[in-house]
């Protein structure tokens, strides 16, 4: 990253409020010393939810982009370079005008106490509301009710992707309340898009749906979606195979994502396809929703590494994934996505886990999906972040039977791997943490763009 816009963000970072309380009224000031950027948008597409909210947004960006329209995105964290928060008009902000916006939201604030979200959200809006497009995709921070992003009153869409258990420190571990926070995000009249949810997540979300007449558009009530044929032998990503879309009485056949890996990113794409169905004026060709299966990426979810210098610590028959996932339901979806590789790949290979986690996790609940399925799980620190201790990462894994073991990194991990497992091909995955998916991308020279 440019020294000088790392120096700048840094001086953002500086003005967190000591004590924080929980309302939209500090971003609200900023808002209106800038003239309100927020009410000066293209239409918005607000995606809140626990898992599922950055590759949504992905396959919306492309479906839309290959109809020929231009669109802003605003997503976080980012994984190596903050640039990649900010997407004007199809393109990541570049430094010049993004060193000039942060002098200017910085100067409007005058020193006022400020989370980095909400300075860095009043950054992005007022990018959007400066430069042309068709559509602005917006991704929720944290929560929804209270998240910076929820200062835009009337969206063309809202989605709520899956909810799940996830930022206990701030949201609780209480699924209802969490729902409730989530939920937020519903304004009146504005079409709400809502994933398949545990029964007390839906009962929330609909119940806030009818307090404020917003129309429902609900997974497998109003659009349905699912595999079509056999998987094939990438674990169910061949080109050859498809999957369904149905809405109003019409069927699309598609094929199936072709970075984007697993049996949960149909129900992102249905969802993205959903949300740009509700927008008024707006088409959606077939053929640009073919062709964004095709090339939607979302980097560090369920990633293939296969070229680089982590992947040359392995041998030529091996395979090493990247996820940034770092929750038991993201943990879920993976287990479940190795488990249908396991019985199509040829030849078999064992799956090894490497893994860092943030301080506030608990491995043991993350690595329990993985019980009867992952051979060996090598804990790794994550540098410059607080994080669990790799021994503890370790001690966990082998309390539900898998081998547990300390690297001093990712790329002494995945040396240890090869030379245990010289004999025959294995599967790695790297997980655990966004900050260590962003870390791998970097040491492979992959930045996201």
């Amino acid at each position: 990253m440019n020294a000088a816009i790392a120096k700048r963000l840094a001086q953002l970072e500086r003005l967190h409020p000591k004590k924080i309380d929980l309302s939209l009224g500090r971003i609200a000031r900023l808002l209106e010393k800038l003239d309100r950027p927020h009410d000066r948008l293209p239409p918005v597409v607000h995606v809140a939810g626990t898992n599922g909210k950055g590759s949504t947004i992905a396959f919306a960006r492309a479906i839309a982009e290959a109809a020929g329209l231009r669109v802003h995105a605003y997503t976080s964290p980012h994984l190596v370079r903050f640039h990649e928060r900010i997407r004007l008009a199809g393109r990541l902000i570049e430094d010049d005008m993004l060193a000039e916006l942060i002098d200017e939201v910085a100067a409007a604030n005058a020193g006022e106490p400020i989370t980095f979200f909400e300075i860095t959200t009043a950054i992005a809006f007022t990018a959007f509301a400066r430069t042309p497009a068709d559509l602005c995709l917006v991704e929720v921070g944290l929560g929804g009710r209270f998240d910076a992003t929820n200062v835009i009153a009337q969206p063309a869409a809202s989605v709520i992707t899956a909810v799940g258990i996830d930022h206990q420190a701030f949201l609780g571990d209480d699924l209802v309340a969490i729902a409730r926070e989530k939920a937020g995000i519903v304004k009146s009249g504005v079409p709400l898009i809502v994933a398949p949810q545990p029964a007390e997540v839906l009962s929330e979300v609909l119940a806030a749906a009818r307090r404020l007449k917003a129309p429902v558009v609900l997974a497998d009530r109003d659009f349905s979606y699912g595999s079509l044929g056999q998987k094939g032998a990438g674990g169910g990503d061949d080109l050859d195979a498809r999957w369904y879309y149905r809405s109003a009485g019409r069927r699309r056949v598609l094929p199936r994502p072709s970075f984007l890996h697993g049996d949960h990113q149909l129900t992102n794409a249905a969802l993205a396809i959903a949300a740009l169905e509700r927008i008024p004026g707006l088409a959606l060709p077939d053929a640009a929703i073919e062709a964004a299966m095709r090339w939607a990426r979302w980097p560090g979810r369920l990633q293939s590494i296969g070229e680089g210098p982590l992947a040359r610590c392995l041998g030529p028959d091996d395979r090493l994934w990247l996820d940034g996932a770092h929750n038991e339901d993201g943990a879920r979806v993976l287990a479940r996505f190795f488990a249908d590789r396991a019985g199509e790949e040829e030849p078999a290979r064992t799956l090894h886990l490497i893994m860092g986690m943030g301080a506030q996790r608990e491995p043991m609940h993350f690595l329990r999906p993985f019980r009867g399925r992952a051979t060996s799980v090598h804990g790794v620190p994550l540098a410059g972040h607080e994080h669990i201790p790799p021994a503890r990462i370790a001690t966990a894994a082998s309390g539900l039977g898998m081998t547990g073991l300390v690297a001093g990194d990712v790329m002494g991990a995945l040396a240890d791997l090869r030379a245990r497992h010289a004999e025959r091909p294995i599967e790695v995955l790297i997980t655990g943490s966004l900050y260590l998916a962003g870390s791998v991308l970097a040491d492979s020279g992959r930045l996201p763009d």
